[in-house]
């Protein structure tokens, strides 16, 4: 591990400055930052620790139906939150689906959005990787690439976001609240994780010295509450990444779907709003030949990054299990094994 400074600031305002200085990294729980520092991957020449920094640990509901979860929340804490879960189940459930019981405990909500890629060759220092070196080409191509991304990839990297707590929040419409140099923003999640184009190296629109400091989701996330489920496909049922995951929400009148949300994770750089795929829904009855329809709009612009073709047949077949499954209405209970489709019927309290 390189040298490095470090910096505890006592107020926001202090982080800001402090994160503004060229070569600086934000530490909250450093889950994956300190990871990749250990392993060379990042190569920060100043820690800004965040970790107690007052006022962003809350949970907060306002009367409008909404929840403002700060930066610092952790990702146990939120999921097990009764009012969260109960407003807003798909998200708990991905959140439950993520990493081990203990790294849950200690991840936060901000962190979690800013989570670097689990591509292999991002993480070996030896191999060619434009994320990591932009310039250096990118050993993915035509390497190891069946978990790699088959939406929104370019030439100059196929890797995919990891996150499973951004799926949801993508198809709730979830807003990033941001502290920086410039004062305060907000930015739809929609539109905060970019693709790779020419330019991997660059994850996010934020702006050097901006900090996350809270995700926020409208009233209007909670009126899915009924018909909402978050769906996981993994190599192994615990403590892995998605190969491929969907999150639906569905609001139904009389069996006809009112409203209809829909986001992929594994497949691209960034949860994957599947806009065109909620069209094919407005108006229609929540039955398997609609369901079909939304999986094929949603995949409709797919390709295969190399040995990755068999993704696209198997985000079809998650979405239409997700809408499935949220049609059939939210569990009482939360699933004892949270978003797996070996699930079944085991509950837990």
């Amino acid at each position: 591990m390189n040298r490095f400074e470090y910096a505890r600031p006592a107020t926001l305002a202090e982080a800001v400055a402090a994160g503004a200085v060229a070569g600086s990294a934000y530490l909250a729980a450093g889950t994956n930052l300190l990871d990749l520092m250990k392993g060379g991957v990042m190569r920060p020449g100043h820690l800004v620790d965040i970790s107690r920094l007052p006022g962003l640990d809350r949970i907060e509901h306002p009367g409008d139906g909404g929840v403002r979860i700060g930066a610092l929340v952790r990702n146990a804490d939120l999921a097990h939150d009764p009012d969260f879960a109960r407003n807003f189940p798909a998200v708990a459930e991905a959140l439950l689906s993520g990493a081990s019981a203990q790294l849950r405990n200690a991840a936060t909500a901000g962190g979690n959005l800013l989570q670097r890629t689990r591509c292999a060759y991002f993480h070996d220092t030896a191999s060619a990787c434009n994320k990591r070196d932009p310039g250096a080409g990118c050993d993915a191509v035509g390497g190891e690439n069946r978990l790699h991304a088959i939406l929104g990839w370019s030439e100059h990297c196929i890797a995919t976001h990891p996150s499973d707590f951004c799926v949801p929040l993508v198809a709730l419409d979830a807003v990033v609240e941001v502290e920086g140099p410039a004062g305060r923003r907000e930015i739809p999640l929609e539109g905060f994780h970019l693709l790779p184009g020419g330019t991997p190296e660059r994850e996010t629109v934020l702006e050097p010295g901006e900090l996350i400091t809270a995700v926020r989701l409208p009233a209007e996330a909670a009126g899915f509450a009924a018909n909402a489920r978050y769906l996981k496909v993994r190599e192994r049922t615990s403590y892995a990444f998605a190969v491929v995951s969907a999150a639906a929400a569905l609001r139904l009148e009389g069996g006809v779907i009112a409203e209809a949300r829909i986001a992929l994770g594994g497949v691209a750089l960034k949860p994957w709003r599947a806009r065109a795929a909620e069209a094919t829904l407005a108006g229609a009855r929540a039955d398997p030949a609609a369901f079909r329809r939304a999986a094929e709009a949603a995949l409709a612009d797919a390709k295969p990054s190399g040995d990755n073709g068999f993704k696209i047949e198997l985000a079809r077949r998650i979405v239409v299990r997700a809408l499935t499954l949220a049609a059939a209405g939210t569990p009482e209970r939360m699933p004892a094994l949270p978003a797996s489709p070996f699930a079944g019927a085991m509950t837990h309290a």
